[in-house]
C-alpha cells in the first residue's frame, strides 16, 4: 500500500526497506543505542507493520506497529533523517499505520517518546490515565561484561 505525501512515498512493503540505513538511524537513537543489526532486522520481520518514507526512492523515514493485529498495538522505532525532519513524515507515517487495514478496531494503541509529545497528541495520542495499573518487566542483561552470570 503506497500513500503519497508531499514528494515522498508512504510504503509498508518490506522489501522495499533500506535495513542498513534503518540501522543506521536506530543504532544513534536514545531509545536504542548501538542496537545490533540482527536486532533490527529481526524486529522488522517479526512486527506486524513496518513503514518506510522513501524520497525519489530513498528511504528517508522509517516506523514500525508490534501488534496481535486484533486487539492492541504498540507503535515505535518512528525516525525520520535529519534531512527530511520538519515536513510532516513521522505523522504521515504514523496515520499510515492508524489507518491500515490490518491494523483497525483496536481498543489501544501506546508508543513512548521522551520529546515528540506533540508530534503524536496532533494526531490523538494521549498521556496515559490510570497510569499505576501499567507495569514493566526489565530482565535482567545477560553478558560477559557482568561476572558471575551465566552465559
Amino acid at each position: 500500500m503506497i500513500t503519497p505525501h508531499q514528494e515522498y512515498e508512504i510504503d509498508d512493503n518490506v522489501s522495499r526497506l533500506d535495513l542498513a540505513r534503518v540501522h543506521g538511524w536506530l543504532t544513534t537513537s536514545y531509545w536504542s543505542p548501538g542496537v545490533s543489526r540482527e536486532i533490527v532486522e529481526r524486529a522488522a520481520r517479526n512486527s506486524s507493520l513496518v513503514v518506510g518514507a522513501y524520497h525519489n526512492s530513498v528511504q528517508v523515514a522509517y516506523t514500525r506497529v508490534v501488534s496481535d493485529r486484533t486487539t492492541f498495538a504498540w507503535l515505535c522505532d518512528v525516525f525520520v533523517d535529519e534531512a527530511h525532519r520538519g515536513k510532516g513524515l513521522a505523522r504521515a507515517m504514523v496515520r499510515f499505520a492508524l489507518a491500515h487495514p490490518e491494523h483497525q478496531n483496536f481498543r489501544r494503541w501506546l508508543l513512548a517518546t521522551r520529546d515528540a509529545h506533540g508530534v503524536y497528541k496532533s494526531i490523538g495520542f494521549e498521556p496515559l490515565t490510570s497510569v499505576e495499573r501499567w507495569m514493566a518487566y526489565y530482565p535482567p542483561k545477560i553478558s560477559a561484561k557482568q561476572p558471575g552470570k551465566p552465559l
